[in-house]
């Protein structure tokens, strides 16, 4: 960055930091971290993803799966396309679209197939990104870019697919600890000076202290000195979501675990990771509101509230088994004939399907409204269904 984008930065972090000082003072000296993480990701004008700067690809923070290789978006289509079948036409939504990659890639598999949905709704809460989509969309799809829409919220009555790729991850999550003598204590933001620093106190947010008793119940969560985090918001979306639709399909794509496997005492320090410039680290305090912060999920969690919520569960498994029932290998070998075009698929391919890179690490959840399946199960969970580990 330039000297004046550094001081420009700078500037931007302190009006943040200097908002949040407000926020603390304002909560008595403790603020929840679920409303510092609102905060600084998504306070108006200010927060990481509604203030402008560069967040995806080699220019910005970190990389996301369709930046990574058209693969994605292309087995992400085929799925789309089973379901806009089963459901006899409709539209897709898509949350928080990023730089608007994944839109262009499903769409042009779809046009290519003749299957195109009615519409293509984004819901975005970055004005910035719904610019840059609105950009790429427009240069890399000129003859479809009036199937486009930007939307506000879900719209009633919806009859389609939803997707949601690395969504629910930057969720804003509650922090708690396991205190010296099995207390459920809470995790909160204080200050130190004019520094943000953690505060332990006993639980004062709605639901904390209930949530972590029910993980107890089931042997977790429970040494001393232990810490993570637990999304309380995730029950109240997935109910919109769910208010909304009329039939269709939804799909969770992001980086998680099935809770017996979050909540392993091996992962004692919780799952809160911060993406900046490509470097990930575990301090949501420094870099205000230019960096990424981020929470594992809990995909037990989110099956529950959706069935809850009236979803039936359509499936759960890795983003590798879930791309290879989609057809990624035979996608990539329709492009045999061309030798540099098969080894860039290749490349994006192994990122996208090995364990060590995102073939494991990222896991996808259907959830179904009113919707089932033409052959008894949806081609994205046919290699290996999951669900028995929620």
């Amino acid at each position: 960055m330039s000297r004046t984008a550094d001081d420009a930065a700078a500037a931007h972090g302190a009006r943040l930091a200097a908002l949040l000082r407000a926020r603390i003072a304002e909560a008595d000296g403790c603020l929840s971290f679920d409303r510092f993480m609102e905060t600084a990701l998504y306070e108006p004008g200010l927060g990481y993803y509604v203030a402008g700067a560069k967040k995806l690809g080699p220019g910005g923070d970190f990389v996301t799966a369709p930046e990574i290789s058209p693969l994605f978006g292309r087995c992400i289509a085929a799925q789309c396309r089973e379901a806009l079948a089963a459901v006899g036409g409709g539209d897709i939504l898509e949350l928080g679209a990023g730089s608007g990659a994944l839109a262009a890639d499903v769409l042009e598999a779809l046009a290519g197939a003749d299957a195109l949905p009615g519409c293509y709704l984004i819901l975005e809460p970055s004005p910035d990104l719904a610019e840059r989509q609105r950009a790429l969309l427009t240069a890399r799809l000129p003859a479809l870019v009036q199937r486009v829409r930007w939307v506000a919220e879900p719209p009633a009555g919806f009859r389609g697919v939803v997707l949601a790729n690395e969504v629910v991850d930057a969720m804003p999550v509650h922090r708690f600890a396991i205190g010296a003598h099995g207390e459920i204590l809470e995790i909160c933001v204080a200050l130190d000076g004019d520094a943000p620093v953690e505060r332990l106190r006993p639980p004062v947010s709605p639901g904390l202290t209930e949530a972590v008793r029910r993980l107890q119940a089931v042997g977790l969560a429970r040494i001393p000195g232990y810490r993570s985090e637990i999304n309380l918001r995730a029950d109240a979306w997935l109910r919109l979501l769910a208010e909304r639709i009329e039939a269709g399909l939804v799909l969770l794509i992001d980086y998680g675990y099935p809770r017996g496997e979050y909540y392993l005492p091996q992962r004692g320090a919780g799952t809160l990771m911060c993406h900046y410039r490509h470097r990930a680290h575990a301090d949501p305090f420094i870099h205000l509101g230019l960096q990424d912060i981020t929470a594992h999920v809990d995909f037990s969690a989110l099956a529950e509230a959706g069935a809850d919520a009236g979803f039936s569960l359509a499936g759960y498994t890795t983003q590798a088994n879930f791309l290879l029932g989609c057809g990624l290998d035979a996608l990539v070998a329709e492009a045999a004939d061309d030798v540099q075009t098969m080894l860039s698929l290749a490349a994006g391919a192994k990122q996208l399907l090995l364990p060590s890179a995102m073939g494991e690490r990222f896991q996808v959840l259907g959830l179904a409204r009113d919707l089932s399946p033409p052959d008894g199960v949806w081609r994205g969970f046919s290699v290996r269904d999951l669900s028995g580990r929620l």
